[in-house]
């Protein structure tokens, strides 16, 4: 089982699948890799596909310490592609998995081929925040009732309904401690990367569910307003977890930007990063 260590010491666990160039894909506050599980093989029949556990999630170290930040998590991102031996790669997050990749596609440009932020947000205080029906539906006290509400928030009613004692991998890491959670919610919350965007050169597609109320639709476009030159491609009828359920639809559009034209990676392989990238 590959893994490496951040440079606080913290353990991240990750694995490699399939072949071509590299794609990192990041995933959702509080959830680990298997966020990636339903789509992850259409990805990895394409591209060398790279998803590793976020601190505090899956087999990764899970440290009670103030160490969670997007910033943070994108550093813990680069140490898994360094530890991989990929210099540069096209990089897809969603929901908190954006925001991270927001930051690496910022400060880290010589890192980034082509970049894809799903249902995310730029953070406060100039994002959309979710309204507070939302909030109090997410912070009921009763277990079940709330991951009920979370369920309603990622998927449509008939995604549910057609997949009975489906495991959903998009409604967090069950064996995640409190503390974790915590500092996840934290550092999600105090996202703020709006002065960071106009400096991500990289080719971006900004995707998002037209019925996204999880992470509002608004963000899309403010998204794709402030990134020189960024796609936009909404989804119609989807909720949060549009990848998953809409992956049909979804996805094509996704592949054909990740391998159309300037900024592809053909021929370029899997080459060491070079110190200051």
């Amino acid at each position: 089982m590959p893994y490496t260590y951040a440079a606080d010491g913290t353990a991240l666990y990750y694995e490699v699948h399939g072949g071509g160039d590299p794609l990192l894909l990041l995933s959702g506050q509080s959830n680990d890799h298997r966020w990636w599980d339903c789509v992850r093989a259409e990805f990895a029949a394409r591209f060398t596909t790279v998803v590793m556990d976020h601190r505090g999630t899956g087999r990764s170290d899970r440290p009670d310490t103030d160490t969670y930040s997007t910033p943070g998590f994108a550093r813990d991102a680069l140490a898994v592609l360094d530890h991989a031996g990929i210099g540069r790669a096209h990089v897809y997050g969603t929901s908190m998995g954006g925001r991270v990749a927001q930051w690496i596609a910022a400060d880290h440009p010589a890192r980034v081929d082509r970049l894809v932020l799903g249902c995310t947000s730029p953070g406060a205080p100039h994002g959309v925040e979710r309204g507070p029906d939302v909030r109090r539906a997410l912070a009921q006290t009763d277990p079940e009732a709330a991951r009920r509400a979370l369920l309603e928030l990622m998927y449509t009613p008939a995604w549910p309904a057609a997949h009975p004692g489906r495991t959903f991998r998009t409604l967090g890491d069950p064996k995640m401690p409190a503390h974790a959670r915590r500092r996840h919610l934290r550092a999600s919350a105090r996202h703020d990367a709006w002065d960071a965007l106009p400096r991500i050169t990289a080719p971006t597609l900004v995707v998002h569910g037209t019925d996204d109320l999880f992470n509002p639709t608004a963000n899309a476009p403010l998204l794709a307003g402030r990134i020189p030159d960024a796609r936009l491609h909404l989804v119609p009828g989807a909720r949060h977890a549009y990848f998953e359920e809409f992956a049909a639809i979804a996805t094509p559009p996704v592949l054909d930007f990740l391998t159309a034209g300037p900024g592809s990676r053909t021929g370029h392989g899997r080459g060491k990063h070079r110190p200051g990238g």
